[in-house]
C-alpha cells in the first residue's frame, strides 16, 4: 500500500472536507483522510498509485476550487 499526503487549499469547513473526501475515495483504490487543521488530504492507494494531476482533475470535477499541493 502506498501513502502520500497533500495540502488542500480553499477549505472553509466540515463540508468541504467531506466533499473532498468523497471526492478522492470515488476512485478504485482509494482511501482518504482529509482534515481542516491542518489543510491537508492523506492517501492510501490499495492498487494504483494516482499522480496529483489525476486527483486535482478528480476534486475539481466532484468537489469544487479546492486545490491539492505538494
Amino acid at each position: 500500500m502506498s501513502k502520500v499526503v497533500y495540502k488542500v487549499k480553499g477549505m472553509a469547513c466540515n463540508h468541504c472536507v467531506m466533499h473532498v473526501k468523497n471526492a478522492l475515495e470515488s476512485l478504485p483504490g482509494v482511501k482518504a483522510s482529509v482534515t481542516l487543521e491542518p489543510a491537508q488530504a492523506v492517501l492510501e492507494f490499495s492498487d494504483k498509485v494516482y499522480d496529483r494531476s489525476e486527483l486535482q482533475k478528480v476534486v475539481l470535477d466532484k468537489a469544487g476550487e479546492y486545490i491539492l499541493e505538494d
